[in-house]
């Protein structure tokens, strides 16, 4: 999952992490692309649950705005599964209300659509700031929803109308405002129990603070405590551009302009004098051809590959550079590579899909990356939406199928480490060096509060085959050596990309021993 942030069921993009910009932390990823905060986070029991209590508001299904079935008019009201989320299509246009059980606020997402519905009823909008979404009938009652820029996609249920709370204007007491973030968490956040957190007990603990003359500033506090202990680089609070917390996992030091100059140099210390270093994307993709038929391919994002910073842009980027690396030469024949370094150490997040663009150029057959999932039930944490399986299907090019390393850390992050998760399903399988990554994959689910403030949280799971995920610790390495620690910064080396190298150069056997 970049990092990047987009709207409130949808992901978050990010930027580089620095420690200035609440939107730009570890995992500020896939979303919209407005200042969320800075384009970051934005992304719902003390009483019942919000699905129960938004469909019991909303009356029964399919009673208005047309069948919804298959060419159906997909005009009306829409409950979606999970992502506590309601969505309104009227006379061409789109929007979104966040919901939970005490809340009904608008939600970031607002699109126009573009052109007429299509042979089979299906609609696309365009969202300002944003990519593209496209809802499509998918039986009687049922659409689906999806964005360009995100893997998978949602299910929405027809429901008669909006709660009668979506329409009035919410109250911005104090503890109203606590209610919505502490609700938000309580029907949405999956890790709970990982993390050996009693969040109802958080609640008793913290709400007694709050009253109606409590101050921004302490009531800001309040929130903070609240899921700092969570350690999760997928949860924030932003009450302005000077106000903002956003977790991380302990022991991560955000990079500063400084150390990332520091990191620049001991990368190119290692990867030898003489050494043509390509760059694509605005700097964010980069590539050398090393002695020894060897490849060295740094991604530092999945967003911002252009001044406009789209997201059809930063593909027509992506691809521009993939085509320049993954050339007939370096893919077959003698002169091929006898090994790709993919450098993924310094990676904020993005767009789950150009990593997916990637793996595709790195396979000759196709398989499935992840299953994703949404807890979906906001009084049971572990109940969640269908699994979705993401594919890796091959480019319909030359494709770089021979030995691959992997070099993470800890910086990597979000769609840095969903594209990590993406390639171990490659046959050979990626030689993974270095460090844990962060441990956050989830889009961030972004969110509004009443009086203004936004915050976001996790609140999916991406699935290995076996049914298992890497939240918390992170995706580990089969090789570990220190990522850009001081001792290894000051005497510019780079014990992951030196041990990549040698491993590679070795051959398939010696790296195979290692994976």
């Amino acid at each position: 999952m970049s990092e990047s942030a987009r709207a409130a069921l949808r992901p978050l993009p990010s930027r580089e992490p620095a420690a200035a910009d609440p939107g730009n932390g570890p995992g500020a990823r896939r979303g919209r692309r407005r200042p969320r905060g800075t384009r970051l986070l934005l992304a719902t029991v003390a009483a019942a649950t919000a699905l129960g209590a938004a469909t019991a508001c909303a009356g029964p299904s399919g009673t208005s705005g047309g069948s919804g079935g298959s060419g159906g008019s997909l005009a009306g009201v829409w409950r979606m599964d999970g992502y506590g989320t309601l969505v309104t299509i009227k006379g061409g246009s789109l929007r979104t209300y966040e919901t939970t059980a005490v809340s009904c606020l608008p939600g970031a997402v607002t699109g126009t659509r573009a052109g007429a519905p299509d042979a089979h009823g299906a609609s696309r909008f365009t969202v300002p700031d944003s990519a593209p979404v496209t809802v499509r009938p998918d039986g009687a009652g049922r659409a689906r929803l999806a964005f360009d820029d995100n893997v998978g996609r949602r299910t929405l249920h027809r429901v008669a109308a909006l709660p009668d709370r979506c329409g009035r204007r919410p109250s911005r007491d104090p503890r109203a405002v606590f209610d919505v973030f502490w609700q938000t968490f309580a029907e949405n956040y999956p890790f709970f129990g990982a993390k050996k957190t009693d969040w109802a007990a958080v609640r008793d603990r913290y709400r007694p603070r709050v009253t109606a003359r409590t101050t921004d500033a302490e009531l800001f506090t309040v929130l903070r405590e609240m899921i700092e202990p969570l350690h999760d680089a997928h949860t924030r609070v932003v009450a302005g551009p000077d106000r903002w917390f956003a977790g991380k996992r302990p022991g991560t030091v955000l990079p500063t302009p400084a150390s990332t100059a520091r990191i620049d140099t001991a990368i190119a210390a290692n990867l030898g004098g003489g050494t043509v270093q390509r760059h694509w994307a605005q700097g964010r993709l980069t590539y050398a051809d090393l002695p020894g038929h060897l490849g060295y391919f740094r991604v530092t994002q999945f967003a911002h590959y252009t001044a406009k910073d789209d997201y059809a842009g930063d593909v027509a980027a992506l691809d521009r550079a993939l085509d320049a690396v993954f050339t007939k030469a370096r893919t077959q024949g003698p002169a091929k590579l006898r090994g790709l370094i993919i450098d993924v150490r310094l990676n904020g997040g993005g767009a789950d899909p150009l990593g997916l663009r990637i793996a595709s150029r790195l396979t000759g057959r196709p398989y499935t990356a992840y299953r994703k999932q949404a807890r979906n039930d906001p009084r049971d944490p572990a109940a969640f939406t269908t699994p979705q399986p993401a594919r890796v299907s091959p480019h319909r090019g030359p494709v770089y199928t021979g030995p691959v390393a992997v070099l993470t850390g800890r910086l990597t992050v979000s769609a840095g480490e969903t594209f990590t998760q993406a390639l171990m399903g490659r046959s050979p399988a990626p030689l993974r060096i270095g460090e844990n990554t962060q441990g956050v994959f989830s889009d961030v689910l972004g969110r509004n509060l009443p009086n203004g403030w936004t915050f976001g949280l996790p609140n999916e799971e991406f699935l290995t085959p076996e049914g298992r995920t890497f939240d918390g610790a992170g995706i580990p390495p089969a090789v570990a050596t220190p990522v850009f620690t001081d001792q290894e910064l000051s005497g510019r080396r780079d014990s992951a990309l030196t041990r990549a190298r040698d491993l590679l150069t070795r051959g398939p056997a010696t790296a195979g021993r290692n994976r």
